[in-house]
């Protein structure tokens, strides 16, 4: 069994500060953005991904212990083992792990951390459960938590379920940040190449009341022409 320490003093070989001070700025670490405090190693994810698959039976104390880490790359290499985990086990453990990823929610505190893995545990646990928990995340004061609600239908969308993507989006129609515009035209974007009918619909009857931002995304993939006629 591997534990924390094996995981940290890899990451820590990996360390590059010139490339930690253009992660700082990309992921808007400055006193009043999104990314406020966060800290980085300036590792690349492919490498995260590396010392993970070396990892791959970390325990969840072990993960616990990375999660609270205040690097960055300490938490996304914890989600990457654990998204792992969740895949192979069976379903206590699956059950197990969606209870501990739940109880964790604080440390899932920026974009690349939900993108990587609130669709492959919360939403691949919900496929077939009460989605419920999804709603009350959308509604959260934390930018975070709203942002896992409408990402998380990413593996109801792959299935051909669109119901609640399209529920959620709505609720976050009037949200005020950017990062949740953006989530929320990215998933319907991933409806409209599932069934861009279905989308279609959707996304014209509410063109005039979406978010710039969040209509951009969701269109992505029109055809040009029908593209700048929404936009016009």
């Amino acid at each position: 069994m591997h534990d924390a320490e094996n995981v940290l003093f890899a990451l820590k070989k990996k360390a590059n500060p010139e490339k930690a001070g253009i992660l700082k700025r990309f992921f808007k670490t400055g006193k009043g953005e999104y990314g406020e405090g966060d800290v980085f190693m300036g590792i690349t994810v492919p490498e995260q991904r590396k010392i993970a698959g070396m990892n791959r039976d970390l325990s969840l104390k072990g993960i616990s212990q990375l999660l609270k880490c205040k690097e960055h790359e300490c938490r996304l290499t914890a989600f990457i083992i654990l998204i792992g985990e969740y895949i192979r086990a069976d379903k206590i453990g699956k059950e197990k792990i969606f209870s501990f990823y739940i109880k964790n929610l604080e440390y899932v505190n920026n974009w690349d951390l939900v993108d990587c893995s609130a669709p492959y545990i919360i939403g691949k646990h919900l496929l077939s459960s009460d989605k419920g928990m999804l709603y009350n995340l959308a509604i959260s004061k934390n930018i975070w938590e709203r942002r896992i609600a409408i990402i998380s239908t990413l593996a109801f969308i792959r299935e051909g379920n669109y119901k609640d993507t399209f529920a959620i989006a709505d609720m976050l129609m009037k949200d005020n940040h950017d990062l949740i515009h953006k989530a929320c035209g990215w998933m319907l974007r991933e409806v409209y190449k599932k069934d861009n009918k279905v989308a279609k619909e959707f996304i014209t009857k509410r063109k005039d009341n979406m978010p710039r931002t969040m209509l951009r995304y969701a269109i992505e993939r029109f055809p040009e022409k029908e593209r700048k006629s929404i936009l016009s």
